[in-house]
């Protein structure tokens, strides 16, 4: 309950800590957890706020510890709500997990994405690719390679020559994993 100088948050901001991007072996279960963060408008963390986290409930998906496809936790006074453990089924591919906050009257959600994997996983289970935060790095670098792909052609295409034009150039650009693939295959 809040005291007479404590109000609850009217807007409250919720991000991933850890598990975003995880890719773990199909049927095997959680060595490494999803974990949130609840802030306030200020950025200041939210003690007990209540965290709902929820699995799909059909394909690649799995279920908590607990044996359901939804866990509800509290966050702790640094904010921050985690769950571990799941067990993952035998159905490969990727997989969003619906995170969803409130305290009070405040609400905030977002989904942290997945995969199931029928390969053994490089590095062990739960190996951990790019973050939210690194995937935006990584669109970018694509962006600058495929504009300096697109230059290339551009430039090869605009040169005189007296022999016969050259044919473009086709340039594949390949990042992380899974694949994000630019061009032609």
């Amino acid at each position: 309950m809040f005291g007479a100088d404590t109000a609850p948050p009217v807007v409250i901001q919720l991000r991933v800590i850890d598990g975003e991007g995880a890719v773990y072996s199909i049927g095997s279960r959680a060595t490494r957890g999803v974990a949130v963060q609840v802030s306030d408008e200020a950025g200041k963390p939210v003690e007990a706020a209540t965290v709902s986290f929820q699995l799909p409930a059909e394909g690649a998906s799995g279920s908590f510890a607990s044996g359901s496809k939804t866990e509800i936790v509290t966050t702790k006074s640094d904010g921050t709500a985690s769950v571990w453990g799941m067990q993952w089924n035998k159905t490969p591919g990727m997989f969003e997990i619906r995170v969803t906050a409130s305290k009070g009257q405040a609400r905030a959600g977002l989904t942290i994405a997945q995969h199931l994997s029928d390969k053994a996983v490089a590095g062990g289970e739960g190996t951990f690719t790019a973050s939210h935060h690194s995937r935006t790095k990584w669109l970018l670098i694509a962006a600058i390679g495929l504009g300096a792909a697109a230059g290339a052609g551009f430039a090869l295409r605009g040169s005189k020559s007296t022999a016969a034009a050259a044919a473009p150039t086709q340039t594949a650009l390949q990042i992380g994993n899974p694949s994000i693939i630019v061009g032609h295959p």
